[in-house]
């Protein structure tokens, strides 16, 4: 308790000498602070033609394919390609499948056989009525010769009139018997004939929807039956199927000159007219279906295959034979040293590149070669616009 507490004091003097902790931060503070001025000077080197470099604003355009009825369409729809005939075939009997002589793609003739089932009960109850048949028709030759005596001998009064009815009453029930198994003979080749799957029209086979051994039935009710053996369309009779808003219906007529786009060729078109108009709307989207003829088509044209049509105006005076080309806005061309240009945009600079061009119409340019489907090029370029120079999409 008597010690001197003063000799624990702080000397002020010496405040201002850092301990070693103190120093540590002020060397983090400075290592940090000389990271971020290098870290702001990479940022603003790496952006340097951003930042300091000032390029000729520029309005963008993209070469692409399309026909001269695109630009004076007055309405573009899409579908699918779909057969006005198409049908599943199924069998008319239940039975085990043991025939099909048919694959996707095959071409058949209508009532040509393309599967059959297990017949042996069939051909045995045809034998069985054939058979019967012939029983009956030999009983038939002693009812007549019995009934013809027995018509004499009552003309000559020789025999009593029950004996000649019943005579007659035998010779009838024969007659009745042989209709019986004619019928049953007739009824067992039905059935024969119900084994047979056959096309019900010229058609090429789409899908095969049974193989060899299952069982079909005519509903396929069963979880182990088949119901349709194969699907058969008639390629002849394609059609697109698209749908029209019921707000754009007063731009479509009937007989309509249109133009069909495959999705899986664009290049390709094809020429059609407005077939059929459904009388009747979808309510839930609010659509019209509208069925497209083909004028002609070739192979490539399959059924479910997605499409683009082109409604085209009365006035369209466009060749139905016209295909796709490479077109670009005519505005976009322009003349340097006596030879056509445009300027292609790449990686932020004007890229002068020759063309040669080819039809013009409604303001776009075909162009024969200089450019590809897709390549963007700079729209209205000016007389100041050079090969090189940095440019800045507006």
């Amino acid at each position: 308790m008597n010690t001197d507490l003063s000799a624990l004091r702080i000397d002020k003097s010496k405040r201002d000498i850092p301990d070693s902790n103190g120093g540590s931060k002020k060397w983090i503070i400075g290592l940090s602070l000389v990271f971020i001025v290098i870290l702001i000077s990479v940022i603003i080197a790496g952006n340097w033609d951003s930042y300091f470099t000032s390029g000729q604003e520029v309005s963008v355009t993209v070469a692409s394919m399309q026909s001269p009825a695109q630009s004076s369409a007055v309405l573009t729809s899409s579908g699918y390609v779909v057969a006005q005939r198409k049908a599943s075939v199924a069998s008319k009997a239940t039975g085990r499948l043991v025939y099909l002589g048919v694959v996707e793609g095959d071409k058949v003739k209508q009532n040509q056989v393309v599967a059959r089932l297990e017949d042996n009960d069939i051909q045995a109850q045809l034998a069985e009525a054939r058979a019967n048949l012939k029983l009956n028709q030999a009983e038939l030759d002693e009812a007549k010769n019995n009934f013809d005596r027995a018509t004499d001998l009552l003309n000559q009064k020789a025999i009593a009139k029950a004996d000649f009815d019943a005579a007659r009453t035998a010779y009838n029930r024969v007659l009745a018997s042989i209709d019986l198994a004619q019928a049953r003979v007739k009824q067992s080749e039905v059935a024969l004939e119900n084994t047979l799957i056959r096309a019900p029209f010229d058609g090429t086979v789409l899908t095969k929807n049974a193989d060899v051994g299952e069982v079909v039935a005519p509903l396929g009710a069963g979880s182990n039956t088949r119901a349709a053996v194969v699907t058969i369309a008639d390629l002849s009779s394609l059609q697109v199927e698209a749908d029209v808003s019921e707000s754009n219906l007063q731009k479509i007529t009937i007989g309509q000159k249109s133009e069909i786009t495959l999705d899986a060729y664009p290049a390709k078109n094809y020429a059609g007219y407005v077939a059929k108009i459904i009388p009747t709307a979808d309510r839930a989207k609010g659509t019209v279906m509208v069925k497209v003829a083909f004028t002609e088509y070739d192979e490539r044209v399959l059924p479910e295959m997605s499409v683009k049509v082109l409604f085209l105006s009365p006035e369209d005076k466009t060749s139905e034979d016209q295909q796709a080309m490479l077109t670009v806005p005519g505005s976009s061309i322009t003349q340097r040293n006596g030879r056509k240009v445009v300027f292609k945009l790449v990686d932020g600079h004007a890229v002068e590149t020759k063309v040669v061009t080819g039809r013009s119409f409604n303001g776009e340019q075909e162009i024969i070669s200089g450019l590809t489907d897709g390549e963007r090029i700079i729209a209205n370029p000016g007389e100041e616009l050079k090969d090189g120079v940095a440019v800045v999409v507006k």
